[in-house]
């Protein structure tokens, strides 16, 4: 074991996501409302935002998903984002940190991360990229792990495919320069983090559904608690 993955929403960030997704759509469409009147397209804004945000999830090998994101909505839209783009750096500066009272640090979830760096793993933030950077570090930052130094974290920006896609987990190896079965994801999702396994990673769930396979379970103190055992330290 040289490395560990940690999934973000509902691992290291407690998050009300029925809350959450609510509020960020709602916010989302008002802040994309001007460039309504900059359609040429059948589809309107938001329902270009949801089938760019599907085209991120299939496979697209060599392809960032923030250019696939930009190329599937000016498509459907005739909208160029690299030229209407402050309209959503504002969105991210301004009003998505007021979503903040949707979560809260998970319990043991710095502490994880912490024993995992202190061991010498290499550690990734490993949230599922179909948010740009500036969305995903405030929600580290809710999480209470912004400021640790890791090692990689998965925005649209650099990764080329999404969870539970094999190429996400292979990317995100060689990205932190080891091989997948030296890995171990640890995450609440059994569709989209589980999937890790199929690649050779080791897998420690934290979630609540008593049907998940994985190679370890419970919170993330029990994960922090065995990792010096999980290491051989």
């Amino acid at each position: 074991m040289r490395a560990i993955l940690f999934d973000l929403d509902g691992t290291l960030l407690d998050l009300d996501l029925e809350a959450f997704l609510d509020r960020y759509f709602s916010a989302l469409e008002t802040a994309a409302a001007p460039l309504a009147r900059h359609t040429r397209g059948t589809k309107s804004v938001m329902d270009s935002i949801g089938a760019s945000v599907r085209a991120m999830t299939a496979p697209h090998a060599g392809e960032t998903n923030e250019a696939v994101f930009y190329r599937e909505f000016l498509a459907h839209t005739g909208i160029d984002l690299a030229e209407h783009w402050p309209v959503f750096g504002d969105f991210y500066a301004e009003v998505f940190p007021t979503l903040r009272d949707t979560a809260r640090p998970a319990k043991g979830g710095r502490r994880a991360v912490e024993t995992a760096m202190g061991l010498g793993l290499r550690v990734a933030i490993a949230t599922n990229p179909i948010f740009p950077r500036a969305a995903i570090e405030q929600r580290m930052d809710w999480a209470g792990v912004l400021d640790l130094p890791v090692d990689v974290v998965t925005t649209y920006e650099v990764m080329e495919a999404t969870k539970p896609l094999p190429g996400y987990y292979r990317q995100v190896a060689a990205m932190l320069g080891v091989a997948p079965a030296e890995c171990v994801m640890v995450g609440d999702d059994r569709s989209l983090d589980m999937p890790a396994a199929d690649i050779g990673m080791r897998t420690f769930y934290v979630g609540d559904d008593e049907a998940a396979y994985a190679d370890g379970r419970g919170d993330l103190d029990d994960l922090a608690d065995a990792l010096p055992l999980m290491t051989g330290s």
